[in-house]
């Protein structure tokens, strides 16, 4: 006999949702969880009067009751719709690009985006229409193979698919494209994946536009810790077992399989299957140990690279957002256009005006997200761990509020009033996302989402028996790719455990 059916390690989206959709189909579960509280990077902190989201910016795929997205029916089906409020954002983006005196305002709406880039860009109003009339009929077919698993997928059913699956956005950018500055204006979205155009894989970007438009963006009242609460209680609901402040130490492998875990406080508790919702670093060098780890696991790690951690301004405003000038609820802050130059800027430690920056702001659309006459703002830029870890323990907060100083100038031509209406102000670094999300180097992406590390050549799955993963390490970052890895980890859970059941 074993103590738990599966043991679920980490809280984060995919551990939560895992635990959750094993303990409604009556499998015994226990989640551990190093921190007091579920969430991981999907939580909440608090300043004076202030409660901060922490890594939210726009939630995929939830669309309305009337026509709803993928993620509301997964958030149904497991409990937790009732528990929780949305509200539609109006905005999809605003993009500003400095050196170009740019400065755009996109709808979630398809036709509005098109017919307000033909304004800004006559000379390609033809192209404009035809890009995004492809991005629909490619997604389409990427839904029918990738997420409907079409068994009569081929090249001349799919040929878009075929064609284009593997190519980069700025391949089909320049395919449709001539001026520089339209294809930054509709590219921005690489800051949510980590890498620029080049490196990014068209088919993520596709999901974007697509996803965003058609279900339109949204934000959650009472911020990620809602959601992320709001599945913890349905663990506990459906007889789960959490176990907050205590963390796995060990997971116990015989035979090729998954026995048990050792947890920090020295407990070991016996399972038939894990999910892990660690990094893949922390799960097969830490947890499991070099012995025990797959040659074709070890060659991925090798070749994987670890993305970049955030630095993040999160700022309480004694105003409302209109009078700093904050007039859309989402906004990329660009130096130029050259996205190339600004990735290769995510590896230096300072933060300039080529630095890609993102802005979010909810209280344009939820005016109870803040206290009555105040607002909160989140600046963000995509940094690399590296340089941060060799940066001496007593310099370390100098140039933390150093690099917070240059993040503030770099967007004052845009905001000249904001920072003499900042209350609270708490800035978190790589190292911030490293201790508080135990990530390596503190990556909030996982693995770099190159198409070579897609899951076009990568199985997600393990050859150790009864191991599962779930999370940006896995599969693709963001909330509704995350949140739906813990699902698919306990679907395949649950058919083990019905194999079983049937031969016993």
């Amino acid at each position: 006999m074993t103590d738990y059916d599966a043991i679920v390690i980490g809280a984060g989206n995919g551990g939560l949702t895992a635990a959750a959709s094993l303990a409604k189909a009556g499998a015994s579960v226990l989640l551990l969880e190093r921190h007091n509280i579920p969430g991981g990077a999907a939580t909440s902190f608090c300043r004076g009067r202030f409660e901060f989201e922490v890594a939210l910016h726009q939630l995929s795929g939830i669309g309305s009751s009337e026509y709803p997205g993928p993620l509301r029916g997964l958030l149904d089906r497991i409990g937790v719709m009732d528990k929780l409020e949305f509200v539609e954002m109006d905005d999809l983006y605003r993009i500003v690009v400095q050196s170009e005196n740019f400065d755009l305002t996109l709808r979630p709406d398809i036709k509005e985006v098109v017919r307000e880039l033909q304004l800004r860009f006559p000379s390609e109003k033809e192209a404009i229409a035809d890009f995004f009339n492809f991005v629909y009929r490619f997604f389409s077919e990427v839904i029918g193979v990738y997420y409907m698993q079409d068994p009569e997928t081929s090249p001349e059913k799919y040929p878009l698919y075929f064609k284009y699956a593997l190519k980069s956005t700025q391949q089909v950018l320049d395919e449709f494209f001539k001026e520089p500055l339209l294809k930054t204006a509709v590219s921005p979205y690489w800051t949510y994946i980590g890498l620029p155009p080049k490196k990014m894989n068209f088919s993520d970007m596709a999901a974007m536009f697509f996803g965003f438009c058609e279900f339109k963006p949204y934000h959650l009242k009472g911020g990620s810790m809602a959601l992320s609460s709001a599945l913890a209680e349905v663990v506990t609901e459906n007889g789960g077992t959490i176990q907050y402040n205590c963390g796995a130490r060990k997971i116990i492998i015989e035979e090729g399989r998954v026995r048990g875990v050792v947890t920090d406080m020295g407990e070991e508790i016996t399972c038939r299957y894990i999910v892990s919702n660690a990094s893949k670093i922390t799960t097969y060098v830490d947890l499991i140990g070099s012995e025990h780890i797959p040659e074709s696991t070890m060659k991925e790690l090798k070749q994987s690279r670890i993305s970049q951690a955030g630095f993040i301004l999160y700022m309480g405003l004694d105003c409302e957002p209109e009078t700093v000038g904050i007039t859309e609820s989402t906004n990329f802050l660009m130096g130029n256009t050259d996205e190339d130059a600004a990735f290769e800027r995510m590896k230096e430690l300072d933060i300039s005006s080529q630095d890609a920056l993102v802005l979010s702001c909810y209280d344009l659309r939820d005016k109870e997200f803040s206290p009555e006459g105040a607002s909160q703002v989140a600046l963000v830029t995509l940094k690399y761990g590296q340089p941060w870890l060799k940066i001496p323990p007593d310099e370390y907060y100098d140039t933390k509020f150093k690099c917070a100083d240059q993040m503030l100038k770099v967007i004052e031509p845009l905001y000249p009033d904001l920072r003499k209406h900042i209350e609270e102000i708490e800035v978190a670094t790589p190292i911030t996302c490293m201790r508080y999300l135990g990530h390596p180097t503190g990556a909030i992406y996982g693995f770099e989402h190159h198409i070579k590390d897609s899951d076009h050549f990568i199985a997600n799955r393990s050859e150790i028996k009864g191991l599962y993963g779930a999370g940006g390490w896995v599969g693709l970052c963001g909330f509704q790719p995350t949140l739906e890895s813990g699902v698919k980890a306990a679907r395949s859970i649950k058919r083990e455990i019905k194999k079983a059941e049937e031969v016993a």
